[in-house]
């Protein structure tokens, strides 16, 4: 019997949206397995946010949970000046932490504007699960914590408060991010089955304005998890990248069959496009493909990233479109 006109129209609107939303990622077969386990993480600490990722994917945890817990262990570094507390404060010498958290399925959970608490990934994670919420911030996310089993945890670095206030003598307040080692700790991994999870955490910019925000608690700019394409997390000077919600952007630009590393370099290209003549500010990408593929890009050299698979961990320097001055 020969279909009606309506019928037509409507199988024929079905197939034409699968071929839509199939597009040129799955007919590239990003959707294969991967082949075998893998964590990206951003800068030199991330060789100990990938040990702890390994350790907690070998010990029978989720790639939820290895995500979590890597960037945690930097989190937990009082050594380190730009994630967890003891990070440089902010012009009011307050520390105040961003984080987020993505899983395979698309759920986020995220904090913003938050002291004394030492693990703000956990915080933002106990969002994504025990509230209908993604963000959190400021004293109603402190409270929430508090609320929901966090504990405080006061910190007094004397060399972070000296630096303070040698910088409060001139008070000359200059958002540039370096080419030195250090910045946001973010993280994209994938497991053996394909399952894919991201986290992202940071102290934020040393003297920014009381109450600046970057693009690490932001879903979209500081990172993005699609389970069906990849995931993709920034680093760098935070305003630059949520004005072209660059993760996002570089997960879509990996949907429409671009390689990993390309995608990274075109979200830098929109970046230095939108901001002609930009200098000293750096921003770097990585990007994971759901086969396992990865990639990284970023506007200045100094750029370097953590690789983990079964064959090992290894500190990767990734490309760049231009040498510091």
């Amino acid at each position: 019997m020969g279909r009606t006109r309506r019928e037509f129209l409507k199988t024929g609107s079905a197939a034409a949206l699968g071929t839509v939303l199939a597009g040129p990622a799955a007919a590239r077969g990003i959707l294969s397995r991967p082949a075998g386990a893998k964590v990206i993480s951003t800068w030199q600490h991330g060789l100990q946010a990938n040990e702890a990722a390994w350790n907690t994917l070998g010990n029978g945890g989720s790639i939820l949970d290895a995500v979590e817990l890597g960037v945690a262990a930097v989190e937990s570094d009082l050594t380190n000046r730009s994630v967890g507390l003891g990070g440089r404060p902010d012009r009011d010498g307050h520390v105040t932490l961003d984080a987020c958290i993505q899983d395979h399925a698309g759920r986020a959970g995220a904090v913003a504007f938050v002291e004394h608490f030492e693990h703000p990934i956990s915080i933002a994670r106990a969002v994504m699960e025990r509230t209908p919420h993604v963000m959190l911030v400021g004293e109603g996310a402190e409270r929430w914590a508090l609320e929901n089993g966090f504990t405080r945890k006061e910190v007094d670095l004397p060399e972070v408060r000296k630096a303070w206030q040698e910088w409060l003598k001139t008070s000359d307040y200059k958002p540039v991010v370096n080419v030195e080692n250090h910045d946001t700790i973010g993280m994209v991994g994938v497991d053996a089955s394909g399952r894919l999870a991201g986290s992202c955490t940071t102290s934020g910019m040393a003297y920014k304005v009381h109450g600046r925000v970057g693009d690490s608690p932001i879903i979209g700019a500081g990172l993005f998890v699609d389970g069906e394409v990849g995931a993709a997390c920034a680093t760098g000077t935070g305003e630059l990248v949520i004005r072209i919600a660059g993760s996002h952007t570089v997960v879509e630009l990996m949907r429409q069959g671009m390689e990993p590393d390309a995608a990274c370099r075109e979200a830098v290209h929109r970046i230095m496009k939108q901001n002609p003549g930009l200098k000293d500010h750096q921003v770097g990408f990585l990007a994971l493909r759901a086969d396992g593929a990865h990639g990284a890009h970023a506007i200045y050299e100094g750029f370097d990233f953590a690789l983990t698979t079964d064959s090992g961990t290894e500190l990767v320097k990734a490309t760049f479109e231009q040498k510091w001055e």
